[in-house]
């Protein structure tokens, strides 16, 4: 029988950690009465967190090697049924009890997001800048304010998450990724306030995955709504070569390089119209067959 709930807990060399929170969301399932079911990833850990696991009496997929934070989510998207799904980290940075409050607040959105908030204090310092700028570009090209961009507790609505299931990567941007995809999309993304404790363990993310996110949140966008991206930036080139013309002018001599910033600004702009031609080809609603 189908599940209300499906709680998913990818997890890499968290030994340490994965008792506690498979205990933790053990009791709170038991407490409230939700009709859910737990299910760890172990995403190629080499420190036991399989069995530690499954002694704890949860279903357990092992996968031989390590595929990536994204991978092992799907992983375990597809082989729980429910009609809702929550994802949860395995280090207990991120509060159990909160889910069933998340779960009533999805009942009437497509994604409820814990916002860490103030406790963002708990992530490292050398940290922070990156996130600040990556906040900053995917807030200025979604236009809309995202408290959390890539908080790794959230409950879906399963027909909302699968949508977008073909565009969810592998890595730790698939947080980044659906929170953009499902904004893009106009669909409703509810944000309610958690508490973030600090990380039992050491976090796997490598300093170089700040540019993979950055490529990620450009590419997303330019996806679902690519103008966000061509228009400034021929307007930026446009503007460049008509301050170059009044220049030139003014000396009586026409340059190549203001012809080819106008040139150039004329080529993006037709290509922010081809993508935006695409894009809506591409997510328009199919119809149904019978």
């Amino acid at each position: 029988m189908q599940k209300e709930l499906a709680i998913v807990v990818p997890a890499f060399n968290e030994a340490k950690a994965i008792g506690a929170t498979i205990a933790a969301l053990k009791a709170m399932l038991a407490r409230t009465g939700i009709d859910g079911e737990i299910v760890v990833v172990d995403d190629g850990s080499k420190d036991g967190t399989g069995d530690a696991a499954e002694a704890a009496g949860v279903r357990v997929i092992r996968q031989e090697e390590n595929s990536g934070y994204g991978y092992a989510l799907k992983t375990g998207i597809a082989a729980t049924q429910s009609k809702f799904v929550a994802i949860i980290d395995a280090d207990g940075t991120y509060p159990v009890d909160k889910i069933p409050e998340m779960l009533e607040l999805c009942r009437n959105a497509d994604m409820v997001v814990g916002d860490r908030g103030a406790d963002m204090k708990n992530v490292p310092l050398i940290r922070r800048p990156p996130k600040w700028v990556l906040n900053t570009l995917a807030n200025v090209l979604a236009r809309r304010k995202i408290p959390d961009l890539n908080s790794g507790l959230r409950v879906f609505k399963r027909d909302s998450l699968e949508r977008f299931v073909q565009l969810l990567p592998d890595g730790f941007s698939f947080t980044t990724t659906i929170t953009l995809s499902m904004m893009c999309s106009n669909l409703r993304v509810v944000y309610t306030p958690i508490a973030y404790s600090k990380r039992v363990g050491q976090s796997s993310m490598k300093p170089t995955a700040f540019f993979t996110f950055i490529l990620l949140v450009l590419r997303i966008i330019v996806f679902f709504q690519p103008l966000r991206v061509f228009m400034p930036l021929g307007g930026v080139l446009f503007l460049l070569g008509m301050a170059k013309v009044v220049y030139d002018f003014t000396k009586m001599n026409l340059s190549e390089s203001a012809i080819f910033a106008l040139l150039a600004a004329l080529v993006v702009w037709s290509l922010g119209l081809i993508a935006d031609m695409i894009s809506r080809l591409h997510l328009r609603p199919r119809p149904h067959s019978d």
